[in-house]
């Protein structure tokens, strides 16, 4: 995707990045116009705009700004305020999708410890235990720099009294991270309020033995989960 920037790809990554942005409303992981989505082309990065509901969006009003966050052109639709942290993403990472949410769970969660406790073998898919990146002003470049710490050897992470961040080399994998993320965190949450239990955890090895059978997971390969 980075090596093919002609206007044809550009036209159907916007389009993409607006459908997945509408699937972030439609599944509740964001309310109105919270939580954003971008994708990167080469040196070009396409994400939603600010304050605009994605129901009255086009997919031509979905940004273009250069990986050093300037505008390519003026006039148009501002960005959305997270642009520093996707752009510090792309920066830092092999990311090429990212998918930011205010999802219910996952956000209740970051105002309850500094990493998830591993509670499913998915936990292995976004590279381990998800850590927590410390509170920050939203569309701050300190929250930028929370967010790569958190990230660090993860595909995701969860902003603490805000939501998460996943990515992705698509769209798909980024969201489908997003889904997997909240879904955990709803089970910890539904888990860990039965008074008198405790939720069993996996441990490290437990970890890494279903992040290697992840690693073969697909179609015409050995099922790596059900």
């Amino acid at each position: 995707m980075r090596d093919r920037t002609d206007d044809g790809t550009i036209s159907r990554i916007r389009a993409e990045v607006l459908a997945t942005a509408r699937r972030t409303v439609a599944d509740g992981l964001v309310v109105g116009t919270s939580g954003n989505v971008s994708a990167r082309v080469g040196d070009v990065v396409l994400v939603t705009p600010s304050g605009v509901p994605y129901d009255r969006l086009r997919p031509e009003d979905v940004v273009a700004v250069g990986l050093d966050g300037r505008l390519p052109a003026p006039g148009g639709l501002a960005p959305t305020s997270e642009l520093p942290l996707h752009l510090a993403v792309y920066r830092a990472t092999d990311a090429t999708a990212i998918v930011h949410t205010h999802a219910v769970h996952a956000t209740a969660v970051s105002t309850l410890v500094t990493e998830l406790p591993p509670v499913h073998y998915m936990t292995a898919a976004l590279g381990g235990p998800v850590r927590v990146a410390p509170y920050a002003l939203y569309g701050s470049d300190e929250l930028a720099r929370h967010t790569l710490t958190a990230l660090n050897g993860r595909t995701g992470c969860l902003l603490r009294n805000h939501g998460t961040l996943t990515y992705g080399t698509t769209l798909d994998q980024a969201y489908d991270r997003t889904a997997q993320l909240e879904w955990m965190c709803r089970v910890w949450l539904t888990a860990s309020g039965v008074p008198g239990r405790t939720p069993s955890l996996l441990d490290a090895g437990q970890l890494a033995e279903a992040e290697e059978k992840l690693r073969g997971y697909g179609q015409g390969r050995e099922q790596g989960r059900e």
